[in-house]
């Protein structure tokens, strides 16, 4: 995995050996020797992951933590502290500084890579949603994912899976306060129920009976509705080998039996925050992405969608010998209804016309808002025949009930006028079908409107 990790430390001796053995695992190394200037490096996107001296002059490495998580262009990159400092306090100062690990000095190898993979993997991750979500403000979307990010992570709802009645008792009594905590005892029943409920955070014992918890880590992450759902592990002395075992293949982060309340209060909410703000982030990409194919007033696909698909549903057509037919549709006399009643009207009536449209037609055909009052319907699997009866549905559904516009206080008479085409041969494109159905729907306007037309070749 390739990553650039900053290693922020005033003491020059301690820069060269962890860029030594990051280096050796063929990281790429950024190095800073104070706090403004590992803040200065963060905000030019230069680096995958901080490991941070806690203990520097000046700026202190809980100062440049709090700082990088409270600014909206670098709260996402992971902060693992290395300290000497080993209390229960100062790692809960830590944590609620942001940051996500602590590496105590003197530094153990295989701890060090561990980490700094895990997280350099969770960091990438939210970087391809970041990227997408950029998106969604430039078009002027909401981008709420800042401050979800903020979020206190609390009022979670926490799935413990631990057969031992003194570590859930305890659990239950540091986190019951501040969160739903719920506990099953059977690791194969908590794979259903992680599935299942929507849980904020699964916290795991490694000391589970009969169970290979491991197993379990890997099951979570395999299953699409609990692949992104945050494992916290929960371990014993001795258990090192077990633990780097668990976060290489994808728990989050861990804590001892006998770790300080505090601390698991904060490690708690450390994975919540992070769960929160990720699906923010897909929220806002989801949301950029339905903005970047449909229509906003009719909720249909929109032109550059069906411009882009219509062709791949005729390749599929013609390469299963199969028919496909299009439609397209216009308002009769949409214009006047603009001059008579104001264009609120307007959009009153296409919005209308769509859920009508989309009553009407099958979830497998294709209804596109083409421009104006303007609509194409694609429909695989259908010939020129019946077509032409769904066309004559439709346009009986639009002509039979009057529209409602003004907030329902007034009503208007609206009519359709529809061509239609379908796919002639295995040389027959997308554009020469959309050819024909706006020949044959120019053919029904001129003979009366309020009819069908179908393409005469």
């Amino acid at each position: 995995m390739s990553a650039r990790v900053l290693v922020v430390d005033d003491v020059r001796a301690n820069l060269k050996l962890l860029e030594v053995r990051l280096n050796a695992e063929y990281f790429e190394v950024v190095t800073a020797a104070s706090g403004p200037a590992a803040i200065e490096i963060c905000e030019r996107s230069q680096c995958d992951i901080v490991l941070l001296d806690v203990m520097m002059p000046g700026m202190d490495g809980f100062e440049v933590a709090k700082r990088l998580k409270s600014n909206s262009a670098t709260h996402h990159i992971p902060i693992v502290m290395v300290t000497a400092l080993d209390q229960p306090a100062d790692r809960v100062r830590g944590l609620e500084a942001g940051a996500d690990d602590f590496l105590t000095k003197p530094v153990n190898d295989l701890a060090l890579i561990t980490r700094v993979r895990s997280l350099t993997r969770l960091k990438m991750m939210t970087d391809e949603l970041r990227m997408r979500a950029v998106t969604s403000s430039e078009i002027g979307m909401a981008d709420h994912a800042f401050e979800a990010a903020m979020d206190a992570g609390l009022d979670a709802r926490i799935l413990v899976v631990d057969d031992r009645a003194s570590s859930v008792g305890r659990i239950e009594d540091t986190l019951a306060r501040q969160h739903t905590v719920e506990v099953e005892g059977n690791p194969q029943e908590a794979l259903f129920r992680a599935a299942e409920g929507k849980f904020d955070l699964l916290m795991l014992s490694l000391d589970l009976k009969n169970f290979d918890a491991l197993r379990l880590v890997g099951q979570v992450r395999s299953l699409e509705r609990t692949r992104h759902l945050p494992i916290l592990l929960i371990t014993g002395p001795g258990e090192d080998a077990r633990l780097l075992r668990g976060l290489d293949l994808g728990a989050n982060d861990y804590i001892l039996y006998a770790s300080d309340k505090n601390e698991m209060i904060a490690r708690v909410r450390t994975q919540v925050r992070r769960k929160r703000y990720t699906e923010k982030l897909r929220d806002n990409v989801q949301c950029s992405m339905e903005l970047a194919v449909t229509d906003p007033l009719t909720g249909l696909f929109n032109r550059r969608y069906m411009e882009s698909h219509v062709g791949t549903l005729v390749d599929r057509a013609a390469a299963r010998g199969k028919s496909l037919a299009v439609l397209i549709l216009d308002i009769d006399y949409f214009k006047s209804i603009n001059d008579s009643h104001g264009h609120d009207a307007g959009d009153d009536v296409l919005r209308e016309f769509s859920d009508r449209l989309r009553a009407s037609i099958r979830g497998i055909d294709l209804a596109c808002r083409f421009g104006g009052e303007e609509f194409v319907v694609v429909m695989p699997d259908t010939d020129l025949g019946v077509a032409a009866v769904v066309a004559e549905r439709i346009r009986r559904r639009i002509a039979g009930e009057h529209f409602p516009i003004e907030r329902g206080s007034r009503a208007i008479e609206v009519t359709i006028s529809i061509g239609i085409a379908a796919r002639l041969g295995p040389e027959d494109s997308a554009q020469q079908m959309l050819k024909r159905a706006d020949e044959a729907l120019y053919r029904a306007k001129r003979d009366g409107r309020n009819r069908v037309a179908a393409d005469a070749a």
